[in-house]
């Protein structure tokens, strides 16, 4: 396999057609190897249209999603990001590549491992994977620029909603499965949020949030 080609073909056919075109992104994408964040079984499916599997049943979610959801909260070079679910460490690498600093929470000690490895591999220097339970947010390091959830949540606690600054974008997919869509929440006062739907989608849900977002606020 070509692996250049793969990578263009992944990017022409695949993460153009869905609406992303910013060139910073499309960049993002050449730059951060996604191979190298792969499982070796799936080495050969690193740039095909699927979630791609990884321990204990979690999965990477497509590369048209993480591209489209990197595009929508607008990254600049100076922002701080908090990230829940780290799966393989491919997302926190891509919000590495935009961003100051990412912290990344993961809650299944192998895929922290996993994540570590594959980032110390790539010469990404400026995130830090924690292990803990991030359904309901993350104070350490609050409040974030930016929070990009890489996990389906029946509903964004509110809890989230505190850990952003005022102007910070929460980047959160919202349902329940086959109906889900991806929404970007921007805080755009000390008591004001405004939340817009970008895409529609059906994704695996956040571990732990199963039984989390039952609560309601």
């Amino acid at each position: 396999m070509n692996i250049e080609q793969a990578r263009f073909n992944m990017i022409e056919q695949q993460i153009r057609p869905w609406n992303v075109l910013d060139q910073d992104v499309l960049d993002s994408l050449v730059v951060v190897k996604r191979e190298d964040f792969v499982p070796d079984a799936y080495k050969a499916l690193a740039f095909v249209d699927t979630e791609i599997p990884l321990p204990g049943g979690e999965a990477m979610l497509t590369p048209k999603i993480e591209a489209r959801l990197l595009q929508e909260v607008q990254l600049k070079k100076h922002e701080n990001v908090l990230e829940i679910g780290t799966g393989s460490g491919y997302m926190a690498a891509l919000l590495a590549h935009k961003a100051r600093h990412v912290t990344t929470v993961e809650i299944a000690p192998e895929l922290k491992a996993l994540a570590e490895a594959n980032l110390a591999r790539a010469g990404v220097t400026n995130v830090t994977v924690e292990l803990g339970d991030g359904a309901q947010g993350w104070s350490k390091g609050a409040p974030y620029d930016v929070i990009v959830i890489s996990g389906a949540l029946e509903e964004l606690p509110e809890t989230f909603l505190k850990q952003v600054k005022v102007g910070g974008r929460i980047a959160a997919i919202i349902g329940r499965a086959p109906v889900m869509s991806a929404q970007i929440t921007t805080r755009v006062s000390e008591t004001a949020y405004d939340t817009v739907k970008v895409f529609e989608t059906n994704v695996q849900q956040l571990k732990a949030a199963v039984t989390a977002s039952r609560f309601t606020f």
